[in-house]
């Protein structure tokens, strides 16, 4: 009971934030964007865009859902980071669902995105960062709601960390032609194209292995 009341708090918080990290973006969309609040490329909010804002905004929010997940679980490590990536993970689909709701935006499975600006921009299809929330948010419910203790060893954090850096890769490099050709306007005026799709699926099948390896150790296995 005790931990369905507190995977239910979770679930509550992320809900929460994401309607409130939704109606921000909103907000910002209708400034910048007047004319169509659905369409965001070319990036003209970054004309405008203070990077010390956008680093507090950002920073503060991974040490919300930091201070949310050790407060829920303390118990071991995977079971803190299980609650750490469940919330992340609902709550960045929630996000997507709350645009959807109130302004209908994604328009389609493969609009893009950005997505992160620390330490650089991050840009990519919607449905990338999705389809990881929703790895992150299977496998923390079956991590949170499991009777027995299961824990990632070396070998799991080591493959998941892999796989997250190659799928930041993924994420960072569309920007890199623009920036390095004509600095921040050519950022500005960037226009989606070519993603690494042949270097994000095999990321996500690795971050995939990594993570669900601790359900094939045995639960009486201590952490290697």
């Amino acid at each position: 009971m005790e931990r369905r009341f507190t995977y239910s708090t979770l679930v509550i918080f992320a809900v929460a934030m994401a309607l409130l990290e939704a109606t921000v973006v909103i907000y910002m969309r209708r400034l910048h964007y007047p004319e169509n609040p659905l369409e965001l490329f070319p990036l003209r909010f970054l004309l405008s865009y203070d990077p010390y804002l956008e680093f507090a905004r950002e920073v503060s929010t991974i040490v919300m859902l930091l201070a949310v997940a050790f407060l829920a679980e303390r118990t071991s490590l995977t079971r803190t980071f299980a609650a750490f990536v469940f919330t992340f993970g609902l709550w960045d689909l929630m996000y997507y669902a709350w645009l959807k709701i109130l302004i209908g935006w994604p328009q389609d499975w493969f609009e893009w995105d950005v997505l992160f600006l620390i330490p650089t921009i991050w840009l990519g299809p919607w449905i990338c960062p999705a389809m990881i929330a929703v790895l992150f948010s299977i496998w923390g419910t079956a991590v949170l709601l499991s009777r027995e203790e299961r824990f990632l060893g070396k070998r799991g954090v080591l493959t998941f960390t892999c796989g997250s850096v190659a799928g930041l890769v993924t994420f960072i490099q569309p920007a890199i032609p623009a920036w390095w050709a004509r600095g921040i306007t050519g950022v500005v005026e960037f226009v989606p194209h070519g993603f690494w799709w042949w270097l994000f699926v095999p990321a996500y099948v690795t971050m995939t292995i990594g993570l669900w390896s601790c359900f094939w150790r045995s639960a009486r296995m201590k952490p290697s």
